[in-house]
C-alpha cells in the first residue's frame, strides 16, 4: 500500500447511502425495542442495546468527502513489445479512514497486463489481472495504488481505464457511490526494425548533405583525374599524375548533396489481422512499421522527412531533420487509421507543388487494394517526380474461408492486382514488397540510374 499524502480538498456533494447491514440493524433494534415496551419484558431492550449501541458508535463520525480515483503511466518511451506500467490510485480526502475500498480497472486488450496488484503487497499473475477486483483499505489523507504491469502488444495509443472505485465506512454502515477516473491513453510506439538503403538518390535538393551526387563538387567521392583548371585548388593536385603527363591535374570528386524523402502512407483500405508485435501484420501495421523505419534512416543521415496521408484525414506532417523530427514522426503515427470514404473524395488537391517538392524522392506505402491508389501513383510518376511504391499487402493473405466461389474471386482479384503492378512499372514506378532491412537498395540504384541516364532525343 502507498503511504502518499493526499492534498486537501473542500469536501464534495453527498453521495453516501446506507448499506443493508445499517438497515438490518436499524430494524432489528427497533423491533426488539418495540416488543420490548409493548410486552413489557426488559430483556428484549438489553438485547436490542447493543445494535443500537453499535450502530449509534460507528455512525459518531460521517464522512463528508467522496474518494478520489485518478490514473498515472509511465512517461517513459514505450515501444511495442516492452514492458508497460501503469497505476490506479486511490486517495482519501476525507476525516474518516475508508475500511473496505474496491478498485476496479479497464485495460487495452492491447495491454497485455500480466501482473497488478497493491503497491506493496502481493500481485495477481494472470493474464486478466487488471479485469478483477481489488480490495484494500485506505486511511485518513492517504492513498492507495493499484499497479498494473505487462507488455505492449501494438503501437498506437492504448487507454488504460476508465477506472472505478467504491468504499465503506462506518463499521460497514456507508458506501459510497461509484467514483470513475477518465482513461489515460498510453503510447506505444512502433517497433522498427534495422533498415539500411542506398546512398543514392535520384535527385538532390540542397548543396551540402551525405549523398553522393552525380554532379561534380566539393565532396569526398573520386570522380576522376582531369587537367588543372583556374580555380582548383592546389590540395586537389595530383602530382604522381601531374609528373607522369608534365601537366598539372587535379583530383576531380562529386558533391554530397542533401535529400528530401516524402513517406506517403496509403490509408484508403485494410486488410489482414493484426497479430500484435509477435504475430501477423496487417497492412496497417506494415504500412506504420516501414514509415518508421523509412524514416529513422534518411533522419539519421541527415536528410529532410516528411509525412503524408493519402486518405480522408489527409493530414500532412512538414520536411524537418534531426532527433526532434524522428520523435515527431513517431506521435505522428500513433494517430494513422483507416476510414471509410466516398469514391469521388479529392484526394489528390494534398499533392500540389507546394507540399511535394520536385527533386524528394517519394516513397508510398500501399496495399494497392483501390483503384484510386494505383491512378495516384501514376499521377505522380507523369509529373515528373522520383516514386518508389512499396507493396504492403501481408504476402500470407489467403482467400475467405467462405465455400462456393469465394476462391475463384480470390484468384481472379489477385489475377487484377498483378495486371495492376504490371502496369505502374510500365509507367516507371518501380513496386517493390517490403521485406525490412535492404527493401529499397535495388530499387534506389535504379532510380538513380534512370535519373541521370541521356534522355532520348537529348541533345
Amino acid at each position: 500500500m502507498g503511504g502518499s499524502r493526499v492534498p486537501e480538498r473542500p469536501p464534495a456533494a453527498t453521495g453516501w447511502v446506507p448499506t443493508r447491514a445499517l438497515g438490518r440493524a436499524v430494524l432489528l433494534a427497533g423491533l426488539l425495542l418495540v416488543a420490548g415496551v409493548v410486552l413489557g419484558r426488559i430483556d428484549l431492550v438489553v438485547l436490542a442495546a447493543p445494535f443500537a449501541l453499535g450502530t449509534a458508535y460507528a455512525l459518531r463520525r460521517r464522512p463528508t468527502a467522496l474518494p478520489q480515483v485518478w490514473v498515472d503511466t509511465d512517461d517513459g518511451h514505450l515501444v511495442e513489445g516492452g514492458e508497460m506500467a501503469g497505476t490506479v490510485v486511490v486517495g482519501n480526502p476525507d476525516v474518516v479512514d475508508y475500511e473496505v475500498a474496491v478498485v476496479r480497472a479497464r485495460v487495452s486488450p492491447w495491454l497485455r497486463v500480466e501482473r497488478a496488484g497493491l503497491a506493496g503487497g502481493a500481485a495477481t499473475a494472470q493474464r486478466s489481472a487488471a479485469d478483477r477486483p481489488f480490495v484494500t483499505s485506505v486511511p485518513v489523507a492517504a492513498a492507495v495504488d493499484l499497479e498494473l504491469s505487462g507488455t505492449a502488444l501494438r503501437w498506437g495509443r492504448h487507454p488504460i481505464g476508465p477506472a472505478g472505485a467504491r468504499v465503506a465506512t462506518a463499521g460497514g454502515l456507508l458506501v459510497s457511490r461509484a467514483v470513475l477516473a477518465e482513461p489515460v491513453r498510453l503510447p506505444v510506439y512502433p517497433k522498427t526494425e534495422p533498415f539500411e538503403a542506398v546512398e543514392a538518390m535520384p535527385r538532390a535538393a540542397g548543396l551540402v548533405g551525405a549523398h553522393h551526387s552525380r554532379r561534380p563538387g566539393e565532396g569526398g567521392e573520386l570522380a576522376g583525374v582531369r587537367i588543372f583548371a583556374p580555380g582548383d585548388r592546389l590540395r586537389r593536385i595530383d602530382w604522381r599524375v601531374s609528373l607522369r603527363a608534365r601537366q598539372l591535374h587535379v583530383a576531380a570528386t562529386l558533391s554530397d548533396r542533401d535529400a528530401e524523402v516524402v513517406v506517403l502512407l496509403d490509408v484508403l483500405a485494410e486488410a489482414g489481422r493484426s497479430g500484435g508485435v509477435d504475430g501477423a501484420a496487417s497492412v496497417l501495421d506494415t504500412t506504420v512499421r516501414a514509415a518508421a523505419a523509412i524514416a529513422e534512416h534518411y533522419l539519421h543521415r541527415g536528410d529532410r522527412v516528411s509525412l503524408l496521408e493519402y486518405g480522408p484525414a489527409a493530414r500532412r506532417l512538414r520536411p524537418a531533420t534531426g532527433r526532434r523530427q524522428y520523435l515527431t514522426v513517431l506521435e505522428w503515427l500513433l494517430d494513422v487509421r483507416v476510414a471509410a470514404s466516398g469514391p469521388d473524395e479529392p484526394y489528390d488537391q494534398v499533392f500540389g507543388p507546394q507540399l511535394l517538392a520536385a527533386d524528394a524522392l517519394v516513397v508510398v506505402l500501399t496495399p494497392l487494394l483501390d483503384e484510386r491508389s494505383a491512378q495516384m501513383l501514376a499521377r505522380l510518376a507523369r509529373s515528373g517526380r522520383f516514386v518508389v511504391a512499396v507493396d504492403t499487402l501481408p504476402a500470407d493473405l489467403g482467400p475467405p474461408k467462405d465455400r462456393g466461389w469465394s476462391e475463384v474471386a480470390y484468384r481472379l482479384w489477385r489475377l487484377d492486382r498483378d495486371t495492376m503492378v504490371a502496369q505502374l512499372r510500365e509507367h516507371g514506378v518501380p513496386v517493390v514488397g517490403w521485406a525490412g532491412a535492404g527493401s529499397l537498395d535495388q530499387v534506389l540504384r535504379d532510380v538513380a540510374r534512370l535519373a541521370t541516364a541521356p534522355r532520348v532525343g537529348a541533345r
